[in-house]
């Protein structure tokens, strides 16, 4: 299956369903895939920030990527995420990707010391020869504390092996320049990453979104970005808010950084999809907060059902 250019829809950031340290939890991820897939969204992205991709070991993160383009059966593109500190591990992954038969690669900027940006110029340089796939700019600066700014893009915008842009900065005068920059180039796709901001990067040209809660409302999400795609804005600004709502309750009961994942793998869990076993230096929810989520999760589903049933408007 060849990557549609521009590439656009619901492309979740697939959790890494673990049972274990260094241990893939197979029938939970064939299950989240098929639940995904069943969903209607566009494609599926691996080894993300949602997938807990950097904490995986090189050896995890080659089986998942195997093994989620095995069940995939080139029935959605497959993107994979190979960010890391190390350029020879990047190249690595990407290879791994492209004889696995997935469809792209995503990278963000090496996350340790941070790079300026004429060494970040320097690094997609030496980076891109390198590629057996199409590549995807992933811009998470909360992360990786460096952005890839958008003079940075410019120098790359006539590239032929960029395939588009991932914005996780949550920053729209950004992301509207991104687009204003990018109307250059029709061919790239632009995704939105919190999916807070999904409608409103839509309105501004997004071609869609990567959104973690995806991974459990995957036909929520493919509503909202369809509704706005038409110009259906009554039904989109109305499923924008059971978004929200999946949003402000689900990940918000823990207290750190980690709640959102933590949040959707615990309720996949609870669903029977996969396991909620977290990659270290994480845990999963003790059980005052499982059983939060249990709660959480029981009127989620609830709207969520009546949203999708209720009568387009356009």
């Amino acid at each position: 299956m060849n990557l549609p250019s521009p590439f656009s829809g619901i492309v979740p950031p697939l959790v890494t369903p673990l049972t274990g340290r260094d241990q893939l939890d197979h029938a939970g991820l064939e299950r989240l895939i098929e639940r995904t897939l069943a969903g209607g969204v566009a494609g599926l992205f691996i080894l993300g920030t949602t997938g807990e991709g950097p904490s995986l070991s090189y050896r995890l993160r080659a089986e998942v990527i195997r093994e989620s383009c095995r069940l995939v059966k080139n029935r959605a593109p497959v993107l994979v995420g190979i960010t890391d500190t190390a350029f020879v591990e990047s190249v690595a992954l990407a290879r791994v990707a492209a004889e696995a038969g997935a469809n792209a690669v995503v990278a963000a900027p090496p996350y340790y010391l941070p790079e300026g940006q004429p060494e970040l110029r320097d690094y997609l340089e030496d980076l891109l020869p390198e590629m057996p796939l199409p590549f995807f700019l992933y811009n998470m600066p909360s992360l990786t504390k460096v952005s890839f700014e958008v003079d940075t893009i410019r120098r790359f915008i006539d590239d032929a092996r960029i395939a588009g842009v991932k914005d996780s900065s949550g920053n729209m005068v950004y992301f509207h320049r991104l687009c204003h920059l990018l109307r250059d180039r029709p061919d790239w796709s632009i995704f939105m990453g919190p999916e807070e901001l999904l409608l409103d990067a839509v309105l501004a040209g997004a071609q869609g979104g990567v959104n973690g809660g995806a991974n459990l409302f995957p036909a929520l999400y493919v509503a909202l970005h369809q509704a706005a795609a038409r110009g259906d804005f009554a039904r989109a600004r109305h499923l924008h808010d059971v978004v929200l709502e999946v949003s402000s309750r689900l990940y918000q009961v823990g207290r750190h950084p980690s709640a959102i994942i933590k949040g959707i793998k615990c309720a996949l869990s609870l669903e029977g999809v996969c396991d909620d076993f977290m990659a270290e230096p994480f845990r999963r929810f003790r059980p005052e907060d499982r059983d939060r989520i249990a709660e959480v999760l029981a009127t989620l589903k609830a709207t969520v059902t009546r949203a999708l049933s209720a009568p387009t408007t356009a």
